[in-house]
């Protein structure tokens, strides 16, 4: 928001200073990501400032070396399911807590969210030693479940936001005029609530696919994804093809993050529109 043409000096003053600490701050963020991001594209094989030349050859090894590219393709496999399995269970979790005189409301969603207050570590930890008494290390089935824990919540939250305001008349009118319940939720509900379940997806998918703890303690050789290889890759060998991973995840992130901004603006078009 501009500042006002009626605004005094020192309001007007204020206002600028108060963009200007945003950008500083903003910058102070973003300055580690801007200064890595170059290094993708050095031609020698380490890191170093002037760069002697400009190659993709480090893009190159990422999109066509069996290493990367099987880790690529496990990511995306486990990360769709993930966002999936967690949409639908997150989904009817936030239709049920929005649900009017719902009981223990504040417990249940404590409850939904905790995985995003449990520091990761400890979630790793916990998920291995229950998997290893129930079969389920070193599978996929483990490590999709693992995933859905982390990534449900974030589409509990973007719903029940959704669901925030929402005539519950609307649905009792189209139940009282002889609709099932499944005519409601498609017809009515679903057309309402489509913007949030998007986003709540699309952060699934993000926390899925750029998750690196619980692949490391529940994921075999078979199942190493993309940021368990630049892990290890950190760890036993520095290649600016890990850069190069960096750099495609950064932009496939901000491209998603964008989408996500552009569905919570339309929803908020959506809601205004109704409640004229």
């Amino acid at each position: 928001m501009a500042a006002s043409p009626y605004a005094s000096p020192m309001e007007k003053g204020w206002y600028y200073l108060h963009r200007l600490l945003c950008g500083a701050v903003l910058l102070f963020l973003i300055a580690p990501i801007l200064v890595v991001i170059p290094l993708s594209f050095n031609s020698v094989p380490f890191f170093s400032y002037p760069m002697p030349s400009l190659s993709l050859r480090w893009y190159q090894e990422f999109f066509l070396t069996g290493r990367w590219q099987g880790a690529l393709h496990n990511s995306i496999f486990v990360a769709v399911l993930v966002t999936l399995l967690s949409t639908a269970l997150g989904t009817l979790a936030a239709l049920g807590l929005s649900r009017p005189n719902f009981p223990w409301r504040a417990a249940i969603m404590s409850l939904l969210i905790s995985p995003l207050v449990v520091p990761g570590v400890i979630t790793a930890v916990a998920v291995y030693f229950f998997y290893a008494d129930v079969g389920l290390l070193n599978t996929y089935t483990g490590l999709i479940l693992a995933h859905t824990t982390l990534a449900t919540p974030f589409v509990v939250i973007t719903v029940t936001a959704t669901l925030t305001g929402f005539d519950h008349s609307l649905t009792r009118a189209a139940a009282g005029l002889g609709a099932p319940p499944i005519t409601v939720f498609f017809k009515v509900i679903l057309p309402l609530i489509l913007p949030g379940m998007i986003s709540g997806a699309l952060f699934a998918f993000l926390t899925s696919f750029d998750e690196v703890l619980l692949a490391l303690f529940v994921a075999s050789p078979e199942q190493r994804t993309l940021p368990k290889v630049m892990f290890s890759g950190m760890r036993e060998e520095i290649s600016p093809t890990i850069i190069a991973a960096a750099t495609v995840l950064i932009l496939f992130s901000i491209a998603m993050l964008t989408t996500v901004e552009l569905l919570r603006r339309r929803s908020e078009r959506l809601r205004g529109i109704r409640n004229t």
